[in-house]
């Protein structure tokens, strides 16, 4: 950083004075992954689903001053963020409230595919400079059969579309969060996934998806308010290394960080479907 001169400007009798002009150039740094540091006083540059995040601002001062004035530092130029939550269609951009400042975007490789991204968004206020990215990318499993637009009991397919998160539990003790923990043996599983993997351990901790289920609520709560025909029981959860029934499923050191930044005070919700339902 140029460091300023003395406010009080320095006065030498019968000597001539001079300024020296010091020239600051800051560059940018170059496009990288989500979460790419510099060190050093560098530049960060995210990459979200082709979204750039905030450059580095470059500041440069030429040409003379008058005598006696201060040399300030440009201010730096504004960091540009994503108004809207990227890869989103306006069908589905407009199913987000307009008061959630947390935003889990889970996007399935194709409709067919028991494989997604997932993404963590923020924003300060529904006002706000827009939506960044606070976690992820990161790599997530979904049902067996991939996505539908309508769920029923059985399809094996995970739910597309906007839903709330209310409410956690787990059968391990519960990592520092804010959501209502519900800490219960009653979240042990066991047996094997659809390609012969354990499942012990996937539900220590989970997150309940409000999909036909009471807000609020324990995520071992069996309401279903649209009918057992619709299933239910749809949470994000621990991931075992394969495809789920119909949950959303990440790392366990992912899942803590998930429970660590989820805010009520937020309103999350998770926007979940494969890329071509969610750019709807």
């Amino acid at each position: 950083m140029p460091v300023p001169p003395s406010r009080a400007p320095l006065r030498l009798p019968h000597v001539v004075c001079s300024l020296v002009l010091l020239v600051l150039l800051a560059g940018c740094g170059a496009g990288g992954f989500a979460g790419t540091e510099m060190s050093g006083g560098g530049t960060e540059q995210a990459r979200i689903n082709g979204v750039p995040g905030p450059p580095g601002a470059a500041a440069s001062v030429a040409g003379p001053l008058p005598r006696g004035a201060l040399l300030m530092p440009s201010p730096p130029a504004a960091s540009p963020q994503p108004a809207e939550l990227p890869g989103l269609g306006p069908k589905t951009r407009a199913a987000v409230p307009a008061t959630a400042r947390q935003a889990f975007v889970v996007t399935g490789d194709s409709v067919d595919s028991n494989r997604s991204t997932a993404v963590l968004y923020t924003r300060d206020g529904p006002a706000g400079p827009g939506w960044r990215a606070t976690l992820g990318p990161w790599p997530a499993h979904n049902a067996l059969n991939g996505w539908t637009g309508e769920h029923w009991e059985g399809d094996l397919r995970s739910p597309v579309g906007v839903f709330t998160l209310t409410a956690a539990g787990g059968r391990l003790a519960p990592p520092d969060t804010a959501l209502p923990y519900d800490l219960s043996p009653d979240f042990r599983v066991t047996g094997e996934g659809f390609h012969g993997e354990p499942l012990e351990g996937s539900f220590d901790y989970v997150v309940a998806i409000d999909y036909n289920r009471v807000p609020g609520t324990s995520p071992l709560d069996h309401a279903r308010p649209l009918g057992e025909e619709r299933g239910g029981g749809i949470w994000v959860h621990v991931d075992h290394g394969g495809p789920t029934q119909g949950c959303v499923s990440v790392t366990e050191d992912r899942m803590k960080e998930l429970l660590g930044a989820l805010d009520p005070a937020m309103e999350p919700v998770i926007v979940m479907g494969d890329a071509e339902a969610l750019g709807r």
